[in-house]
């Protein structure tokens, strides 16, 4: 409660603001020092081609293929879940790059496709995205 000083006399309710305006100074003070350490998801960011990268030489592209009936192909040949991995520590002998891609039928299963890059990784090939470029040189 406050009093009114001149004019007419008499009491009324008037608020005081004044620790409202400390406490808002404060506040202002406390977030203007304490940094803020906000830390997110550390994301890379796909960097803009300088230029577009010339398409490999069909010849030297191995592609993987996982046919729907369970049959493997390498560059068309047909080869055994057995020997898959002996065939391309054959292949990937005398290169300097070691990727080849997968290519799958449509009604192919997740799982023979994911038994393929295990053997890839393991025989010490990088595993490829087959991009339609690709795709229509073969």
């Amino acid at each position: 409660m406050a009093m009114q000083v001149g004019g007419k006399g008499g009491v009324f309710a008037e608020m005081n603001v004044v620790p409202l305006i400390d406490i808002l100074l404060v506040l202002l003070v406390i977030f203007m020092i304490i940094p803020h350490h906000q830390k997110g998801l550390d994301a890379l960011l796909p960097q803009p081609a300088t230029r577009p990268a010339a398409a490999p030489d069909p010849e030297t592209v191995i592609v993987v293929q996982v046919l729907s009936n369970g049959e493997l192909r390498i560059n068309w040949e047909p080869v055994a879940w057995d020997q898959l991995g002996n065939r391309l520590e054959a292949i990937f002998k005398e290169r300097a790059t070691k990727v080849a891609f997968i290519r799958g039928d449509a009604p192919v299963e997740f799982a023979q496709v994911a038994r393929v890059v295990d053997v890839m990784h393991g025989s010490g090939i990088s595993v490829g995205l087959l991009t339609p470029a690709l795709e229509q040189s073969r």
